[in-house]
């Protein structure tokens, strides 16, 4: 595998990068940026004259990682060639966060292939139920076939963002690649370091991914309370505070849900995935030492995998709540990644609403929210 990535700093700049990519023949190009790199409307008609052989994948983000760390309105290209993988490729458009099961359905009948070994998802930030959209993927490829990704991000303004697919750049499709070899190494690992506090509160009224009552009370309501003078931000400052799910028995699950956004009519809580109708909920909040910690143990997970030789590509989704709470340290978690996987990788990602992942080696697929998710790929 050979692996070579550029880093664009303003729209009218791509054809500089384009041309350093030039002169190799690429399987892969992915594309992880700002949204006014997508919005323009040139971005794919520029990358698929330039690599018209290549899949194209990526989305709009909420910042872009490279191994140099964290930066904010640029646009990162990574080019991928495989000696033996072979791709399969999938595109399809949402027709409102109901539709999320069926698209990721409608997803997995296109990657479906033999020999299928990983996919490598990105939907919408907005209007999407991502639990559902991964789920409905998982009930067609089976969970054995791990699923990793995340969802778009617009710089933290939860109003458009952008996919880049085989149809091009939209605001509404959810994007895939599979891969398909024997020769493939594929390592994940997932993790946040978010702290719970306060009371368990029995969700008492939920319908997908929208939660009405906490303990018989309004959610939004029960969460406002809480969250005291930071409420008047919301849902911005719903970033620094999700929600660990428990189980009936109040035992966590394993998954953090994050606030998209809050209807003060029906006094509800929008979630970035499903919520378990019959357990309960607890705020959490981090320091930023713990969330780097999870960084580094999320990519120790990922290298626990495989042992790949030669050059590896590594992809790392990181919630944008973990930026806002890192602030001026955010490139802390990145280097820290960098730390484990050594000068042999070549870091892409983003900040994202969503990231998906198994939790463990074995485990069905989920939608996290506030964790690092690190996607490590090679051949042998």
């Amino acid at each position: 595998m050979h692996v070579k990535q550029c880093l664009v700093r303003s729209t009218d700049a791509l054809a500089g990068p384009l041309a350093e990519l030039a002169g190799s023949q690429y399987d892969l190009l992915l594309v992880f940026g700002a949204v006014k790199f997508f919005a323009d409307g040139g971005l794919a008609a520029s990358l698929l004259a330039a690599f018209p052989d290549a899949e194209l994948l990526g989305c709009s983000t909420a910042g872009e990682i490279t191994a140099d760390g964290v930066d904010d309105g640029t646009c990162t290209l990574t080019a991928v060639r495989f000696e033996q993988a072979t791709l399969t490729r999938g595109s399809t458009r949402l027709q409102g966060m109901e539709d999320s099961f069926a698209a990721g359905e409608r997803l997995g009948w296109q990657i479906a292939a033999v020999n299928l070994k990983s996919v490598l998802i990105f939907g919408p930030g907005v209007q999407i139920n991502g639990s559902a959209l991964v789920d409905g993927m998982s009930s067609v490829i089976g969970t054995d076939i791990p699923i990793t990704g995340g969802l778009a991000g617009d710089g933290g303004a939860f109003r458009q963002t952008f996919t880049l697919g085989s149809e091009g750049v939209t605001d509404n499709a959810a994007v895939a690649v599979g891969f398909c070899s024997d020769a493939l190494r594929f390592g994940h690992g997932s993790f946040g370091g978010w702290e719970a506090f306060g009371p368990a509160r029995k969700v008492t009224r939920c319908i997908g991914n929208i939660l009405y009552e906490l303990d018989g009370e309004p959610a939004l309501a029960v969460y406002k309370r809480y969250l005291g003078e930071h409420a008047r931000d919301l849902p911005a400052s719903g970033l620094l505070f999700p929600f660990a799910m428990l189980g009936e028995d109040h035992n966590a699950l394993g998954l953090i849900r994050t606030i998209l956004a809050v209807d003060e009519q029906t006094g509800s809580l929008t979630l970035a995935g499903e919520i378990n109708a019959d357990g309960y909920l607890k705020l959490m909040h981090a320091s930023t030492d713990k969330l780097v910690n999870g960084a580094e143990a999320a990519a120790e997970a990922a290298v626990a995998m495989q042992d790949i030789p030669g050059d590896t590509l590594a992809i790392l989704v990181s919630c944008v709540g973990r930026k806002l709470v890192m602030g001026n340290r955010v490139d802390e978690e990145v280097e820290a990644v960098g730390n484990v996987f050594g000068s042999k990788a070549v870091l892409t990602g983003f900040y994202s609403y969503g990231e998906i992942s198994p939790f463990t080696p074995g485990a069905s697929c989920k939608l996290h929210n506030q964790t690092m998710t690190v996607t490590l790929l090679g051949e042998a």
